[in-house]
């Protein structure tokens, strides 16, 4: 079930970067995306989505889910840019 109190809440220091929702995990390990965010995001049933994993300091830290048939596009012209500036620090 998707909390959505926080409608957008945008991250300090980043004007894209928003908690669209929280989602609660069942004891299955599922969670349910919130319909707004599959209309949003054009996610429909049987849509595969790749998902993308960084690391800080070994541990697992952010988690994000693009569909696949996206997913080359979206690293290389978007994400790469993003984690490389928060990983050194947001210098320019």
């Amino acid at each position: 079930m998707a909390d959505n109190a926080t409608d957008g809440l945008p991250i300090a220091g980043s004007d894209s970067c928003r908690i669209e929702a929280i989602v609660t995990i069942d004891e299955r390990g599922q969670m349910v995306l919130p319909k707004e965010i599959r209309e949003r995001a054009g996610i429909r049933a049987g849509d595969k989505l790749a998902i993308v994993g960084f690391q800080d300091q070994g541990r697992l830290c952010c988690v994000s889910f693009f569909k696949v048939e996206e997913l080359s596009e979206l690293v290389r012209n978007k994400l790469a840019p993003v984690m490389k500036l928060a990983f050194e620090g947001g210098s320019t």
